[in-house]
């Protein structure tokens, strides 16, 4: 599914990426540990075609989305990939049903019901007309989890989906994760510093110093 070869990137005299190699196979829950500044979400973001790497190819299905310009890396994005943020990213004006809406409507998908099948999927039903200040913490992740997989994208990408959570809420979040990823149609790559976190996954991968590690930290 995801094939990484020699990724490299700076950001001005600060090597983040230092030739890195990864493969994620299709259906995969992997989880990218690390500390602070270790490049794990670089990794994530140049994944996720938010930012283009210095040197290197990131192949997705066959494809070097490494060579695509800006219109085709949004296409991507927008097809392709669906993001989990830490702090939820929600639009703050529009209400929890809008906001899962959102790339259906970006995706030019009329149907309203897959919205209503996974706020009572995620364990929202009844906040449909809420807006996000109105929300836990939890619950607004809960819309994040929504909003990333509607339109149905081969990849999911969580950078640090706990990392605003307490420990109880984050259990009960990366338990959703893990339920909805379960059929294996999707490919989850998941970024935490938090070890219980990566327990959660198929497999665990760690970085150090802009290169995969085979020790923890």
């Amino acid at each position: 599914m995801i094939k990484i070869i020699n990724l490299k990137k700076s950001y001005g005299i600060n090597q983040v990426l230092k030739g890195l190699n990864l493969e994620v196979y299709k259906g995969e829950f992997v989880s990218i540990a690390g500390r602070s500044g270790s490049g794990k979400s670089t990794l994530l973001n140049l994944i996720g075609g938010m930012d283009k790497p210095d040197e290197g190819q990131i192949i997705v299905n066959g494809l070097d989305i490494s060579t695509y310009n800006d219109y085709e890396l949004t296409h991507y994005r927008r097809k392709k990939i669906g993001f989990i943020f830490q702090f939820f990213n929600l639009l703050p004006n529009i209400t929890v049903f809008e906001n899962i809406l959102m790339p259906l409507l970006l995706n030019g998908i009329d149907d309203e019901s897959r919205v209503y099948k996974l706020i009572d999927k995620v364990g929202l039903k009844g906040a449909e007309n809420k807006y996000p200040f109105q929300l836990s913490g939890g619950e607004q992740q809960r819309v994040a989890i929504a909003r990333a997989i509607v339109h149905e994208p081969d990849i999911v990408l969580a950078d640090e989906p706990t990392g605003s959570l307490d420990t109880e809420t984050g259990t009960k979040i990366m338990e959703l994760i893990k339920g909805l990823m379960k059929d294996g149609s999707k490919t989850l790559v998941l970024v935490t510093h938090e070890i219980y976190i990566s327990e959660y996954a198929d497999r665990v991968v760690y970085i150090k110093d802009g290169l995969i590690s085979d020790n923890k930290y």
